[in-house]
């Protein structure tokens, strides 16, 4: 005696996740063709559609048009190394590598350009910099502003507390009070002698 084949019971496989397995059957019976028998043809292709879905979503999603590519794969390579380097003006918490930006756009093209032309990575990046100012590079360098702009808000701290201990310390001073008639008087006195 064969049993005949039973779907998997709650609990078992990815049925352990049932509001996942719900979402994915729907997504996959929008998207994959539909087939017949007892539905295990549509299980199959589910985890096949799973599996796609989770080989693909780790990879990064980068800006990059194909026509910006340059055909030497090292200079390419060069380009998206100083890329990451350089903020988007537009997006601002991302690199010109991963923005969609028109202005990102014409600032990979500059640094392909600049490349082209001959120049070294330091040189692009300065060139880069004097156009545009430091808030283009994602880690600013170290020099005059970028030490008053971390370390300002220690110094201010430190001449908080020191203001705050200064009152602090005279609030708790005792105000001196006049000497009265008869206490000038003996004290008077008491320097003569």
């Amino acid at each position: 005696m064969n049993p005949s084949p039973t779907s998997p019971h709650k609990g078992e496989g990815l049925y352990r996740f049932t509001w996942l397995s719900r979402w994915m059957q729907g997504l996959a019976a929008r998207l994959l063709p539909p087939r017949g028998g007892d539905g295990r043809q549509a299980r199959g292709g589910l985890a096949s559609f799973l599996l796609l879905f989770l080989l693909l979503a780790p990879l990064p999603a980068l800006a990059v048009n194909p026509d910006e590519i340059l055909p030497d794969p090292k200079l390419e390579q060069r380009a998206r190394d100083l890329s990451a380097q350089l903020r988007c003006m537009v997006c601002q918490n991302q690199s010109i590598d991963d923005s969609n930006a028109e202005l990102a756009r014409d600032l990979r093209l500059l640094v392909r350009e600049r490349i082209v032309d001959g120049d070294s990575d330091q040189q692009v990046i300065d060139y880069v910099v004097s156009r545009y100012g430091e808030f283009v590079l994602l880690k600013p360098r170290l020099s005059m502003h970028t030490l008053l702009l971390w370390g300002l808000p220690g110094v201010l701290f430190v001449i908080g507390l020191g203001v705050a201990f200064a009152y602090a310390r005279g609030r708790s001073k005792p105000v001196p009070q006049k000497l009265s008639a008869e206490e000038e008087a003996r004290l008077g006195k008491l320097l003569d002698e």
